[in-house]
């Protein structure tokens, strides 16, 4: 199971291991069992810290394997084989069982061990899911230090009868105590602030005592770190107040057109970025949703209002709130959205194995979807609106190249089907002929393009048509002191590369806006006579 590279990688961080580390397998005579036992046995074998038990019919899931220590009350499961983006994830377990210290913040961790009640977590995964980790992570590290909390990590490709019997159409899929408790991404922070009900309070109480920015930066993509960088390495005091920190990155699959970086993954590219802000004297305030922005008053500060209540109040402000997936906005797609209707193929194809999906969009992101299913699907129907696709000519080919696959251009959605428990197919318009047809389908996957957040903005800002923040060259906004950078603005080509430019651009041109607006007035007249 492990080549001879990985074996040589877990070797070195087994080493850190402070404690025994003893693993319990269930398994049975399945082919999943054989290659869950082939792991286990050579994790085993690499460290003398690490042990390893065999059970058979002992009411656990089959293949399964917990990951405890002696004398330490730990309760965590993978259900399957943490392979792909999970092997982090046994990596970490494996760690923080053997009792290596986690990089979490300290305050965070004194909250989990703080928490009581009997919480029994169920993560459903895909092996190809970017975003499943940080929730299987979370929920493992939390398995780690509170005795209280119980986590099982399911691959849901490998119980398919879960999956069919609980409705699982999107990972990560959460449950709590048998409810559910959420889909998609969920840091460590955001799921202890749900279980904890004061912690909100008590956050929107410290943040109101904050002292006044000189810049405030709002959003946490690559826009957002490169201003906060920017403007802490000039000295003066940087906040950043996020939604989520790394924003639309963490739901990109593969990049390979990052200069200088042949290739990397969104999580642990924004995992970067935000090191990166960390290294300086920023002010990171995560979990936080700017609701309001107040132009600056008589006493020159810019005012962000969040969700929580609590207000930040600074000199200059950089919006860099990004953007978020486009919505088709026909009946069906709220409804049966997590129950058939998804945004991340890569993350939830799997959960389709062999049924009948449809692509919604004939750019480039819509095209590779189409191509990624089409090797784990039954069958892809791809649905342009326009006469013709749009994706570079190479992707069209492959995609042409594909015996599963139906193309249909002049095609506009115009509902999604269900039963009321999940998809069965979606209405189309031929807009040549102006007919409806019906599809008989599972899944409807939705990729047409990104919508900015920036309604919290609208009368208080110059929008674009489009939503889009207008910036001039130096990312000036129509509000005095306010700038602006990234996919939220009227700047083309939303590219990683691109917002990171725009986000330095606008730090320093706030810098500037500083230095101009607290230069002492020039002296006139009699007084600039006698000076």
């Amino acid at each position: 199971m492990l080549d001879a590279n990985l074996k040589t990688q877990l070797q070195a961080y087994l080493e850190r291991l402070t404690r025994p580390v003893h693993l319990v397998a269930s398994l049975d005579d399945g082919a999943g069992s054989a290659e869950m036992l082939a792991l286990l046995q050579g994790i085993e074998a690499l460290s003398p810290k690490v042990s390893l038990e065999t059970r058979r019919d002992d009411g656990e899931r089959t293949p399964s394997f917990a990951i405890t220590s002696p004398g330490h009350d730990i309760s965590l499961r993978f259900a399957g084989l943490p392979m792909g983006h999970e092997f982090t994830s046994l990596v970490l377990a494996l760690l923080q069982a053997g009792g290596h210290p986690s990089k979490a913040a300290a305050e965070t961790i004194e909250q989990v061990r703080a928490l009581d009640g009997e919480f029994l977590f169920e993560t459903y995964f895909s092996l190809s899911c970017q975003n499943c980790p940080d929730v299987v992570q979370a929920l493992n590290l939390m398995a780690v230090l509170n005795p209280k909390v119980r986590h099982v990590a399911i691959d849901g490709a490998l119980f398919q009868d879960e999956v069919e019997g609980r409705q699982v159409m999107s990972v990560p899929a959460v449950f709590l105590n048998g409810e559910l408790f959420g889909y998609g991404r969920m840091g460590l922070e955001e799921i202890v602030a749900r279980l904890d009900t004061g912690a909100e309070k008590r956050e929107a109480e410290k943040i109101a005592n904050k002292a006044v920015f000189d810049v405030l930066v709002v959003g946490g993509g690559p826009a957002g770190a490169a201003a906060a960088i920017y403007a802490a390495r000039k000295g003066i005091r940087t906040g950043v107040a996020a939604e989520r920190f790394g924003g639309q990155v963490l739901d990109t699959m593969a990049i390979e057109n990052f200069i200088s970086v042949q290739h990397t993954e969104g999580p642990k590219l924004a995992a970067q970025l935000e090191q990166h802000v960390r290294e300086y004297e920023v002010d990171v305030m995560n979990l936080q949703r700017a609701t309001a922005l107040v132009p600056a008053g008589d006493d020159g500060l810019v005012e962000v209002k969040l969700a929580n209540g609590a207000s930040l109040k600074s000199k200059t402000v950089v919006l860099s709130t990004g953007a978020r997936w486009r919505q088709m906005g026909v009946p069906g797609e709220d409804q049966y959205r997590n129950k058939g209707v998804a945004y991340c193929p890569h993350c939830d194809g799997p959960l389709f194995k062999g049924k009948r999906v449809a692509v919604i969009g004939g750019g480039n992101s819509g095209v590779e979807a189409a191509i990624d299913l089409a090797g784990i699907v039954a069958h892809v129907t791809l649905v342009e609106f326009d006469s013709k696709l749009r994706a570079d000519e190479v992707l069209q080919r492959k995609l042409r190249s594909l015996p599963n696959v139906r193309i249909l251009t002049s095609a506009q959605t115009t509902e999604v089907l269900g039963d009321g428990q999940k998809v069965t197919g979606l209405v189309y318009k031929d807009r040549e002929g102006g007919d409806s047809h019906r599809l008989e389908l599972e899944g409807v996957f939705v990729q047409i393009g990104l919508l900015p957040n920036t309604e919290w903005l609208e009368g208080t800002i110059a929008l674009s048509p489009r939503g889009e923040i207008v910036v001039d060259d130096r990312g000036q906004t129509s509000v005095p002191g306010v700038f602006a950078a990234g996919d939220c603005t009227t700047v083309p080509y939303k590219q990683i590369v691109i917002a990171m430019g725009e986000g330095s651009k606008a730090a320093l041109a706030a810098f500037d806006h500083l230095i101009r607006t607290s230069a002492p007035a020039p002296k006139t007249g009699a007084v600039a006579e006698a000076a």
